[in-house]
């Protein structure tokens, strides 16, 4: 894959750990090496003369000053030759050592300019090089001289942030995947490392559903009442809704999907993560959990104009931020399923025309997945009939509503509008029944009644009372939301505003589409902390802890994860079970195969049990896609 690989190099711990790396991936591709170090004789020349003012009396006669001048300039030039040949002497005997072709380079200049100028010159497929040099202080996040070359550079670069030759021992190759074909060029450059590197690979998408809400809660106030009007907040709140929550997570999942295939196709196990929140957080998280060795992003994003931008925003931010070693990538792979869409699918007037009114930062991701649908339906035009099909498919919303599957939402609705004072709520699926004696068996997942939870409106503002009070405001025009006094103190806890914003986006969004009256603090600790971290929390967190008796967010998924409910899971179905991708689809896998051995009376889970589990979540899915293509066909 790489034949030739450029080392910059200045004998910092960074550069130093950039020749090992370099050597390695040499070595894995038979590739020759290029070392560079660039000196600055003449910029310590015009220092020199700008100090020559300072010398004392008698180095300022003419005849005495032009010898030191000489002597200077001799023993700079000489010396800075010197160094640079010691520092590329290190890269050289251990190319020797690893039997590979090696070409030494250094010149005078500008650092970055003549690193650039040399890159795009030459016909390197790699640069390695530190993220720091020898300037770096405590507080150095990127040098100022890497920080440029990777902005007019567009070859493949390997940044080194990490110097601990110890770490790099273990960990895996983790791809960001964005859908884009930056991104799937990175998935077959990761491809190639895996099988040459003989290390683990991994997939990782994020996608924000918080965002437009977070926006929605920052313009509503500043909007006159007749722009309000206009803008039709309620309606523009559904859209996304339906579109971010659902369509998103569909989509982003897909692209994670495609690239397994890829990977499978080459022989390569890809494990897959699919996160939501802001991308860049996400991975960051992501990367100081698993302690990745590499981690592959495009130069630029699915959202971003690559001819006018150098490199993306969250790209930039990994790049600085990153705990391990980062990749940029600035080619281009279509996988083959996108290329014979667009090959042999045309589209409508009428598909076209409602294509034109989809967000232009959204189009593309729109289309792709609309044209994958169209694939894998056979159909070699997409209509208007085709993009509801796929919209019901990527928006469960939307198909729920036509459907009426979603029994929680609906029975809600209607237990609202009869004022029901008491309802009982499946804890499995959400199906919901009027009053306090649920039936015997949940018809929609089969759950006993003891998984029947109660609910009042009465239980919920008690509880809301005893944490001081229940508070209105409108979050959106017409949307009204209760938060407790307490609850409304632990989201002042959040010190950064824009942090607060976004938790408090994520609190209401939750409790809005799950239908809870009121937020309380039970509802709001787990999800402030989880989406901002306990470090942007105030003093008064612990006491909040304290008061409400509040398991922090972390706590609880690890003893959910290590009780697992009364089961005993065998290492075969914990493997099983961690190949479907992480986060919420493998929360929900989890609860269908313990459902599966509720049933069957075991309490332990083996890998028949989860194969069960598994097989009845996939056929349940199938059936609902096919019943409603079936009744959406129906006159």
């Amino acid at each position: 894959m790489y034949r030739h690989i450029y080392v910059p190099v200045d004998n910092s711990d960074y550069s130093n750990r950039a020749i090992d790396l370099a050597v390695e991936l040499g070595r894995a591709f038979g590739a020759r090496l290029t070392g560079m170090h660039v000196y600055a004789a003449r910029l310590h020349d015009y220092r020199f003369k700008q100090m020559e003012y300072t010398l004392p009396e008698e180095y300022k006669d003419e005849t005495e000053l032009e010898r030191q001048r000489k002597i200077h300039d001799s023993l700079i030039t000489m010396g800075l030759q010197l160094i640079s040949d010691s520092y590329l002497d290190v890269l050289e005997q251990k190319c020797r050592e690893a039997g590979l072709p090696f070409e030494k380079k250094m010149q005078d200049g500008k650092h970055y300019k003549v690193l650039i100028e040399d890159a795009r010159a030459a016909d390197y497929d790699l640069i390695v090089m530190g993220a720091l040099g020898m300037g770096a202080v405590r507080d150095s996040q990127l040098g100022s001289v890497t920080d440029r070359f990777v902005r007019r550079v567009t070859k493949d670069t390997l940044i080194v942030r990490n110097a601990d030759p110890q770490r790099d021992q273990q960990g895996a190759i983790v791809v960001c995947m964005d859908g884009s074909p930056q991104a799937f060029h990175g998935l077959k450059l990761g491809l190639a490392l895996a099988r040459a590197l003989g290390r683990p690979l991994q997939a990782v998408a994020v996608y924000d559903p918080y965002l437009h809400y977070a926006m929605f809660n920052g313009i509503v106030g500043v909007l006159n009442e007749k722009a309000s009007k206009i803008f039709r907040f309620k309606e523009q709140e559904q859209l996304h809704e339906e579109i971010i929550d659902t369509g998103l997570a569909k989509i982003y999942q897909s692209h994670l999907e495609i690239a397994r295939k890829l990977a499978a196709e080459d022989g390569v196990e890809l494990a897959i993560t699919l996160l939501d929140g802001k991308c860049f957080e996400k991975i960051l998280t992501f990367a100081r959990k698993e302690q990745p060795w590499l981690l592959i992003v495009g130069r630029v994003g699915v959202h971003s104009d690559e001819h006018e931008v150098d490199l993306g925003s969250n790209t930039e931010n990994l790049l600085r931020l990153a705990p391990g070693n980062v990749l940029l990538t600035g080619g281009r792979f279509y996988p083959p399923l996108d290329v014979r869409a667009e090959e042999i699918i045309s589209w409508t007037e009428e598909a076209e025309a409602r294509m034109e009114r989809v967000p232009p930062q959204m189009k593309n991701i729109a289309r792709t997945a609309l044209l994958r649908y169209a694939i894998e339906q056979g159909h070699t035009v997409i209509t208007s009939k085709v993009i509801d099909e796929a919209m019901a498919i990527f928006m469960p919303a939307r198909m729920a509503e036509k459907m009426q599957i979603l029994a929680e939402d609906l029975a809600v609705a209607k237990l609202r509008a009869e004022s029901q004072a008491v309802t009982a709520i499946c804890s499995h699926c959400g199906y919901t029944v009027k009053g306090p004696n649920p039936v015997v068996r949940c018809p929609v997942c089969g759950a006993g009644a003891d998984k029947f939870q109660l609910v009042s409106r009465e239980a919920v503002e008690a509880i809301a009372a005893q944490e001081g009070g229940i508070a209105e405001e409108e979050s959106l025009p017409g949307v009204v939301t209760k938060w407790s006094a307490d609850a409304r103190d632990a989201l002042r806890e959040v010190t950064d505003a824009y942090l607060r914003r976004r938790a408090k986006a994520r609190v209401e969004k939750y409790a809005r589409s799950r239908r809870i009256a009121v937020i309380t603090c039970e509802l709001a600790l787990p999800l402030i902390e989880d989406t901002v971290g306990r470090d942007k929390l105030g003093a008064g967190w612990e006491t909040l802890l304290a008061r409400t008796k509040f398991t922090p967010a972390a706590e609880t998924r690890t003893q959910e994860a290590t009780a697992a409910g009364a089961f005993r899971w065998t290492p075969e179905a914990v493997a099983r079970l961690n190949r479907v991708p992480a986060g919420f689809m493998r929360d929900m896998t989890r609860e269908e195969v313990e459902k599966v051995a509720r049933e069957k009376a075991v309490l332990t889970v083996d890998l028949a049990v989860c194969e069960e589990g598994i097989g009845h979540a996939r056929n349940t899915m199938n059936e609902v896609i096919a019943g409603y293509i079936k009744t959406g066909r129906t006159p």
